[in-house]
């Protein structure tokens, strides 16, 4: 009798790849409305989500962060600043930075926020692995390094095991901003952008390969979906 190898169906993920540059609040507000669908009793089988897109200029603050860390003046910013729900100190969003957030719930993944973190290192890793680019973490820290550059941002939220939040990827951003703040509280470390490691780097394709990079990760199947 022949043996069959059968395999656990991968969980369902809608996969919206926004094109544009999007109010911080607009895509905030997105995502605690997804988070609450799924967190209902009756939600916890919708499918997983991944937004993929560009923020309009914006500065955000976990929700302990220390404002030690800004160098411009609150009352009057440079652009607009939120502090969210997220862990992690001072970032900025822009146009030409990657973000990914996905709407995960974790019980059908693995309750564990470190293994979570440490999973969405990986998918930056593996993308940018495509490119030949050895992307590494640093022990202690959060989010991928270039060389003694940092290519990506990691903050998170989760209520009940379903995530908000995500990744900020440097792709072809100006990296001004960034010297306005002391990101993510590291003092001794630079922000770097891919676009100075593979020229010419289309952004397009990239959002795909991080999205393939992601449904790999996590066991998922991509379900796009149109804005």
């Amino acid at each position: 009798m022949e043996n069959r190898q059968t395999f656990p169906e991968k969980r369902p993920c809608w996969f919206y790849n926004l094109s544009g540059y999007h109010s911080y609040q607009n895509i905030r507000n997105w995502q605690l409305q997804l988070r609450t669908e799924r967190m209902e009793p009756n939600g916890e089988h919708l499918p997983d989500v991944l937004l993929v897109l560009e923020h309009q200029p914006v500065y955000t603050l976990g929700t302990g962060a220390n404002e030690e860390f800004i160098k411009f003046d609150l009352k009057h910013p440079p652009c607009e600043v939120y502090r969210i729900e997220r862990g992690g100190e001072i970032t900025f969003h822009g146009p030409g930075q990657l973000i990914f957030y996905p709407i995960l719930n974790l019980r059908y993944h693995k309750k564990d926020l470190r293994w979570y973190l440490r999973r969405l290192e990986q998918v930056v890793i593996e993308a940018l692995k495509i490119y030949g680019l050895e992307a590494h973490r640093v022990e202690g820290l959060t989010g991928v390094w270039l060389d003694n550059k940092k290519i990506a941002a990691i903050g998170i939220a989760a209520s009940k095991w379903i995530t908000m939040h995500g990744v900020a990827l440097n792709v072809i951003n100006d990296l001004e901003p960034f010297r306005k703040i002391v990101p993510c509280g590291i003092r001794d470390r630079e922000v770097g952008r891919l676009v100075d490691y593979v020229p010419g780097i289309d952004m397009q394709q990239l959002r795909i390969h991080l999205a393939e990079c992601f449904a790999d990760m996590f066991q998922l199947s991509l379900i796009p979906f149109e804005e």
